[in-house]
């Protein structure tokens, strides 16, 4: 079934008011509807007052939902994240009190402030969909996806992401700074730092959840299936690569590959797709020998390489 109007109309809708957040970002703002619509979490690294902030409580404003935002610091317990049971001395029994986990779309900023231990608090939630406080599960909201901020250049107080919790992330992204030109328009113009205010709601949280449900309706061709693998397998047996992409890292391209193939309007995969995301979706999970590293070699140099000696499909069945 393909894709009707009225989706193609909202998609439309969300991308035009989120680029009223952030000028001259395209690839941005398409790169973070696909992990909205695929329900990946996302990581997003840059160097501060690019507009990482901004761009998601943008998206969070754009599309309704519940929309909380931590920021993270070395004093930050793993219960300030996830809630924690208090006694209640009327009814004699504890009772739960949510965390800012509770969220459609949770905004963890400076991530790498936290320590190890409250970082893996967020494990559970990002893979399974739910906290568990004193032994009991508590379900969170649908959708429920982590947007992450990290500065990149800052050392000092910050803590590396464990690999477990990087290889939880559908992508890494970085916005960059602006071109000349868009920068002048920034400087001259009116958009201040709170120009996601501007941006309107146009959908609800019930319209994100029915896309993310027709996103798995998309058609994916068994050589589509198959050009995947082989890129996949490419990122493992690279020389320069010690460990290669996981098989979670397999099925989040694929369900990025279908995300993007809706938000173009088409019901089935091809090739571009997954080329296109390979690099974000592949790269942060990926650990490179140490002699690579110091020859100059990257993740996202060694991804690009194994999807140009990659062989396309060149006839798909529908």
């Amino acid at each position: 079934m393909g894709t009707t109007d009225n989706d193609i109309q909202l998609i439309d809708h969300i991308r035009q008011n989120l680029g009223r957040s952030i000028l001259g970002k395209p690839e941005a703002i398409e790169r973070l509807l696909i992990a909205l619509l695929a329900g990946g979490h996302v990581l997003l690294e840059d160097v501060p007052g690019t507009g990482k902030t901004q761009l998601v409580k943008a998206l969070a404003r754009v599309c309704g939902g519940v929309f909380r935002r931590i920021q993270c610091n070395p004093d930050l317990l793993p219960t300030d994240i996830t809630g924690v049971s208090i006694y209640h001395p009327k009814e004699e029994t504890f009772v739960f009190r949510p965390g800012p986990i509770m969220a459609n779309i949770l905004l963890a900023d400076e991530i790498n402030r936290a320590t190890t231990k409250t970082q893996s608090a967020l494990l559970e939630a990002m893979e399974e969909r739910h906290v568990t406080v004193d032994g009991v599960s508590h379900p969170l909201p649908v959708p429920f996806i982590l947007f992450a901020t990290q500065n990149p250049v800052e050392f000092e107080g910050t803590y590396l992401l464990p690999e477990a919790q990087l290889d939880r992330f559908m992508m890494k992204l970085s916005i960059g700074y602006p071109d000349d030109e868009t920068e002048r328009r920034m400087v001259l113009g009116s958009h201040s730092d709170q120009a996601w205010m501007r941006v309107e709601q146009v959908a609800e949280i019930e319209d994100i959840v029915r896309l993310q449900e027709r996103v798995r309706t998309v058609h994916a061709d068994d050589a589509i299936g198959d050009y995947l693998v082989r890129i996949i397998h490419g990122t493992r047996t690279h020389p320069g690569v010690q460990i290669g992409a996981s098989p979670r890292a397999s099925i989040s391209l694929m369900t990025a590959a279908r995300a993007s193939a809706l938000l173009d309007g088409r019901d089935y995969v091809i090739p571009d797709d997954i080329k296109h995301l390979a690099v974000p979706v592949l790269a942060h999970r990926m650990l490179l020998h140490t002699e690579a590293r110091m020859n100059g070699l990257t993740p996202e140099e060694v991804v690009r390489e194994v999807v140009e000696r990659t062989t396309v499909p060149v006839r798909l069945e529908r």
